[in-house]
């Protein structure tokens, strides 16, 4: 599986926020009755990882009664990922990782007023075989007081993305005749587009199981310069790659 580091984690893979507030209870109505007790905040976010890839999910904004020392914040990671890094660096807090990968767990230490201010991080990783589009269940993500009860709670939706597509040939910078054979790689199966500089379509193709395609344009590039782009979709997710700089001959 190809791992990213921490931070390109953050580069590789969007961030979701999970992002939450307390239910307040009510004070008593009008026939002197106590209002419902509140019930605990329901904390939700989205991210988008590629196969073989890590991306970090954070959870921050919670507001409420501040918790003491001991709370924690768990995640359990979706079903078929595991959790590799809880890289908070702030003092008052302590993270851990399961050894499975299941789970990892803030704790505060001495923070004035925990989970208060700031974000809470959490690396995930996605597997190499993971089919784009898929959306993976199970996520959870709880806090808790020092003496384990649930005072926020709710999950985070984890969708396998598509790696960045890439442009191998024409080269960059190099003159070229009007209809450039232009080919590189994506997720076998995906369908590419290739657009020039204003966004208009250059030509197609669908990426073999080797995760090669190649396209040339229907219709001559107009002459000087200009720029590629390939994007790749797939299962309702899509990615774009890096452009590049091409000249036309005249």
């Amino acid at each position: 599986m190809n791992r990213s580091s921490r931070t390109a984690a953050a580069v590789w893979g969007a961030a979701g926020v999970l992002a939450g507030g307390w239910l307040q209870a009510g004070t008593a109505g009008a026939t002197g009755l106590p209002a419902p007790a509140a019930r605990p905040a329901v904390l939700w976010g989205d991210v988008t990882i590629p196969p073989g890839r890590d991306g970090i999910v954070e959870a921050g904004g919670v507001t409420g009664p501040v918790l003491g020392s001991g709370s924690t914040l768990t995640l359990t990671a979706p079903a078929g990922t595991r959790v590799t890094g809880v890289p908070l660096d702030s003092p008052g807090y302590r993270g851990a990782v399961a050894a499975d990968g299941r789970t990892a767990v803030y704790t505060a230490a001495s923070a004035e007023r925990p989970w208060r201010d700031g974000a809470f991080p959490f690396v995930v990783a996605v597997p190499a075989d993971a089919v784009p589009g898929t959306r993976l269940s199970g996520c959870v993500l709880r806090l808790a007081d020092a003496g384990g009860a649930v005072r926020a709670s709710g999950g985070c939706q984890v969708t396998v993305g598509l790696a960045e597509p890439t442009l191998a040939r024409p080269e960059s910078g190099v003159p070229l005749e009007g209809r450039p054979a232009i080919a590189g790689r994506a997720h076998p199966g995906a369908q590419i587009t290739v657009s020039d500089q204003d966004g208009g379509e250059v030509c197609t193709d669908t990426t073999g199981s080797d995760g090669l395609w190649v396209c040339t344009p229907a219709r001559a590039l107009p002459e000087g310069p200009n720029r590629l782009q390939a994007t790749a979709t797939l299962n309702g997710v899509s990615a774009s790659s890096e452009q590049i700089q091409i000249t036309v001959a005249a």
